[in-house]
């Protein structure tokens, strides 16, 4: 089952017309999120895998809820885009969410770089692994 947040981003995808439209939606997204406390920044939230600088922490009982942070932008709207996919879901059920079926909807597969790419991937691993 699917976040309704997330579907809501699906919905507005359909309706932005250009990629540009698409990109400034996504680092919207980025800077509505909360700031992530400095003292959260530490290597045990780092993301080993991403291009720029990425924190995410988690707060874990029985269902996943973590915040994030980037040093840049459109990574962190990435971020707010993985919180909307993963967040609210049972920890026994995150690894039956296809981050990448989810997110082929939005068409990042075909419009983000392969290092951009890689990043995401290395974000769903460490969500992955929560589980």
């Amino acid at each position: 089952m699917v976040n309704s947040e997330f579907e809501q981003i699906v919905n507005d995808f359909e309706f932005l017309e250009d990629w540009e439209d698409k990109y400034r939606y996504i680092i919207e997204e980025g800077k509505k999120m909360p700031a992530l406390d400095e003292a959260l920044k530490v290597d045990s939230n780092k993301v080993n895998g991403c291009a720029s600088q990425v924190w995410l922490h988690f707060s874990i009982s029985d269902t996943l809820y973590f915040d994030g942070d980037s040093d840049a932008i459109i990574v962190k709207g990435l971020i707010a885009i993985l919180r909307k996919l993963y967040n609210g879901t049972q920890i026994d059920e995150i690894k039956n969410i296809s981050a990448w079926e989810n997110l082929k909807r939005l068409g990042l597969d075909d419009h983000l770089s392969a290092q951009r790419s890689n990043g995401v991937t290395a974000m769903v691993e460490k969500i992955n692994s929560i589980s």
